[in-house]
């Protein structure tokens, strides 16, 4: 039917009217902490410094035999990747950090990743300066990417703004003098 329209001489509009006022449900905050996964990064990174590739069809991880003279060995891997985890936290994702602190927070990490690096260099199976620049830049930019969504509390605002309404809504039929006062009451 037409919005409005005419039956027997009456004339008939339908109007839609809330049933309820929007809510906030508890979930969607959640729902979006899920959805930031900063460790899984870690993960991915500790493959890649192994020199393993994800299989997408089987969901395995699988040795690159090109990459395997240029990879880090096993603890090597894990340390480092360990070392990225200690930003790359949903906690330091939601928290407010300012641009001294981040650039503090990001100076000392990498120091700490080249002080690991050079010190077992062996046990980690670095052969050369590139590995560790390498594993700077690895270290660093991915640290500079989980300290940058705690810039002034960006993922804060960003749940503070989520919100999901629900509304029911009926559809009624009012008649000509009750539509106008039906308005009137509603101010529309």
């Amino acid at each position: 039917m037409n919005p409005q329209e005419q039956e027997g001489g009456q004339q008939y509009e339908y109007i839609n009217t809330p049933m309820g006022m929007p809510q906030q449900i508890r979930g969607d905050r959640a729902d979006l902490l899920d959805k930031i996964k900063p460790e899984l990064v870690v993960e991915m990174i500790r493959h890649k410094l192994l020199g393993e590739d994800l299989d997408r069809e089987t969901n395995k991880w699988f040795k690159i035999q090109s990459l395997q003279e240029r990879a880090l060995t096993d603890i090597g891997a894990w340390e480092i990747s360990n070392l990225i985890s200690s930003v790359a936290s949903i906690n330091i994702s939601i928290s407010k950090l300012s641009d001294v602190e981040i650039k503090r927070r990001l100076l000392r990490i990498s120091k700490t990743a080249m002080y690991m690096s050079v010190t077992n260099w062996e046990k980690y199976g670095i052969k050369n300066s590139s590995q560790l620049w390498f594993i700077h830049e690895v270290v660093f930019t991915n640290a500079l990417a989980v300290l940058k969504q705690a810039d002034e509390a960006s993922i804060q605002e960003l749940m503070k703004g989520t919100i999901t309404e629900n509304r029911l809504v009926q559809q009624e039929v009012r008649k000509d003098g009750m539509l106008s006062r039906a308005r009137r009451v509603l101010g529309i």
